[in-house]
């Protein structure tokens, strides 16, 4: 009787799930990876603690995404612009539009890099998934894309199993990583602390989760199965990040072997742990790039539509023109940038990440503007303790942001 009774809820929450785990696994998108990488192959299991940790303000800033959206039925940029005028929406969407083509190229980048673990020239694999991006716009309906990105989430779960061919130690994760001493006075484990944090909310993630839900059609009554959906992509994005440092401190920290992005320690994992391994870590990489670089030009092309009343739905298909034609323009450039002959990859990802730091709080400031607006949003404000919790959490944010923003200019060299 339990199991009867139980169906037609899961029935539901699969109806309603969607936006809050694809935006969640976008997040660990091929700067994140990096970043994760990293940390295992510089400090081992000691940067675990964190991941777990940065589970709660992941979903408290999603859950007030998805909430702007299901309450008002309309897009961030939308809100904005009815709400605080055309010159803010501006500074909403110039700032994120910068941030978006930056971290697009980052995405294309990693799919290059992939390139790299199987031996193959990269400019085929970028031009072949630019392809691809460009072919989901024009399937016309919401539910099909959807279930690409979901298909793409299914693939970086590989790393998960790339961590157990890694073969950690279980007591050297919880002794190192969860209760082990902290080198907070070394200067690059605190800016990986700030790289970590800031890779956690991207600007284009709350764009894109908002209007997911608003083009998905969800309604107040399936708020509390959005937050559950939300709430579940936060824990396996973050299961994701751990995994990679497992993966990177269970080798290459073991041995003392440095990475510089994440297809570097794919293929410094070969010889390590198998060739399936890297492999596997190979493919889970494209799965994060494909996955990031069409979450982030959907962000671009929804926030556009919606500031400018464009038709911006998945659902119109080629009757949406502007909106596919920005969405291809995103595509497009981002992968020609990659592809000029002799590019810095490395370090443009690098300075996407400390350029994210100053727009965080533009973007961040918005959305709890919006939140406590009563007009906007009604009864459903932000509490108090809300309020606490996500200017809290927000501040620790910024802050880290903008401080990993300013030491990574001031001093690209560490």
């Amino acid at each position: 009787m339990a199991a009867i009774r139980l169906r037609p809820t899961l029935l539901r929450f699969l109806a309603v799930a969607g936006p809050g785990l694809v935006v969640a696994f976008a997040d660990t998108e091929a700067g994140s990876i990096t970043t994760a990488a990293t940390s295992g192959a510089q400090f081992g299991y000691k940067l675990i603690l964190l991941q777990l940790l940065l589970i709660v303000p992941l979903f408290v800033v999603q859950e007030m995404t998805v909430r702007l959206g299901v309450v008002t039925g309309k897009g961030h940029a939308r809100l904005i612009r009815e709400h605080y005028g055309l010159g803010w929406t501006w500074v909403s969407l110039g700032t994120m539009l910068i941030t978006n083509i930056a971290a697009l190229v980052t995405e294309f980048a990693g799919i290059a890099g992939a390139a790299m673990i199987f031996g193959i020239d990269p400019r085929p694999l970028v031009v072949i998934a630019a392809v691809l991006l460009g072919v989901v716009i024009f399937t016309a309906s919401y539910k099909r894309a959807e279930t690409f990105a979901l298909g793409l989430c299914l693939i970086e779960i590989l790393f998960i199993p790339a961590a157990f061919a890694a073969h950690p130690p279980v007591r050297a994760i919880v002794m190192q990583g969860i209760f082990g001493s902290q080198p907070l006075g070394n200067y690059a484990y605190l800016l990986l602390i700030a790289s970590n944090i800031g890779a956690v909310i991207m600007p284009w993630m709350i764009f894109y989760q908002q209007s997911a839900t608003v083009d998905k059609g969800l309604k107040l009554g399936d708020l509390n199965f959005a937050r559950l959906d939300t709430a579940l992509g936060a824990v396996f994005t973050q299961a994701i990040m751990c995994a990679v440092i497992l993966t990177t401190a269970a080798t290459l920290y073991a041995r003392h072997i440095p990475v510089t992005d994440a297809a570097h320690a794919a293929i410094a994992l070969e010889p390590l742990v198998g060739k399936l391994a890297g492999v596997t870590f190979g493919v889970a990489l494209i799965g994060a790039s494909m996955l990031g670089a069409f979450v982030v030009s959907l962000a671009t092309a929804w926030a556009f539509g919606e500031a400018f009343g464009w038709r911006c739905s998945l659902n119109d298909g080629l009757r949406a023109k502007r909106f596919s034609a920005l969405y291809i323009a995103c595509v497009a450039i981002a992968a020609g940038i990659v592809l000029i002959p002799k590019l810095p990859l490395v370090q443009i990802t690098v300075n996407v990440e400390a350029f994210n730091g100053f727009v965080l709080p533009i973007v961040l400031g918005f959305l709890l503007v919006l939140v406590n607006d009563r007009r906007v949003i009604g009864e459903r404000h932000n509490r108090a303790l809300g309020n606490a919790i996500a200017f809290s959490l927000s501040g620790v944010v910024v802050a880290l942001g903008i401080w990993m923003a300013v030491t990574t200019i001031l001093h690209p060299g560490g």
